[in-house]
């Protein structure tokens, strides 16, 4: 059934690189707070090595993922088959956050598309590489991807946007450091 891997094949990659979804879950350290676990898409994830990844964070009503990496660091992404044969990969490690507007940002930017509102990129070192069967995810059609999301940053505009951001990801539902604060 399920195996662990050394690293992201070009195998695997080629298949993570075709997903339309992902799952990012993280949590601070023990007792400090609420386990968080988001949904992500458009075409925002890459494979950048054999044990590294990262995906680009766009604006959002909330800050867990970004506060939770500062606080504990601890990441797992996975990817789900919703179409072909079924698989489930989860991908363990350590998360970093770039924010937009540091020195580092052009840089992690790089890999990714230009999207309205991106916020971070999110940088793991995978220190684990597994997949289980996924006999029990259902098959699903996609229809398309959300534009909801990057029409309403593109109508914030880079002002609204920062203004956003400063009153609603400066800090987590938990009251951990969010943006700028890190």
């Amino acid at each position: 059934m399920g195996r662990v891997y050394d690293s992201i094949d070009e195998r695997l990659a080629e298949w993570i690189g075709r997903q339309a979804v992902f799952f990012v879950a993280t949590a601070p350290a023990r007792d400090e707070g609420h386990v968080n676990l988001s949904p992500k898409g458009l075409d925002t994830f890459r494979v950048l090595g054999p044990t590294a990844v990262g995906y680009l964070d766009l604006t959002g009503s909330g800050v867990e993922t970004i506060a939770h990496l500062r606080a504990d660091g601890r990441i797992t992404i996975m990817f789900c088959a919703f179409e072909g044969p079924p698989r489930i990969v989860r991908l363990f490690g350590t998360g970093s956050v770039i924010e937009v507007g540091t020195p580092a940002w052009a840089e992690a930017c790089r890999p990714f598309p230009a999207v309205p509102g991106a916020r971070a990129v999110i940088v793991i070192e995978v220190e684990r590489v597994s997949d289980s069967c996924g006999y029990a995810v259902p098959r699903m059609d996609l229809v398309g991807p959300r534009t909801r999301l990057v029409d309403w940053a593109e109508g914030k505009g880079d002002d609204g946007l920062a203004e956003y951001r400063a009153e609603k990801n400066a800090a987590s539902i938990d009251g951990l450091p969010g943006l700028g604060r890190g």
